[in-house]
């Protein structure tokens, strides 16, 4: 099966028509720190709700706020 996906990805990627585009060289620092801010985001997401994931799949209740 996981070989049937990756030959259907490389005929795919394989068949791409030449893109016309004028790329500089900033372009690939937006994308660098784009997928960073992504990255950042989503290890931000999982430590605020980590603590009340584990709790909950422990059947623990969080403390209350004071």
């Amino acid at each position: 099966m996981i070989l049937r996906i990756a030959l259907v990805l490389v005929a795919c990627l394989s068949i791409a028509s030449p893109a016309y585009a004028y790329l500089d060289p900033g372009t690939g620092s937006m994308l660098i720190s784009a997928v960073l801010g992504v990255a950042a985001a989503v290890a931000l997401a999982v430590k605020m709700f980590w603590y009340r994931l584990i709790g909950f799949l422990r059947g623990k209740r969080p403390a209350a706020d004071k």
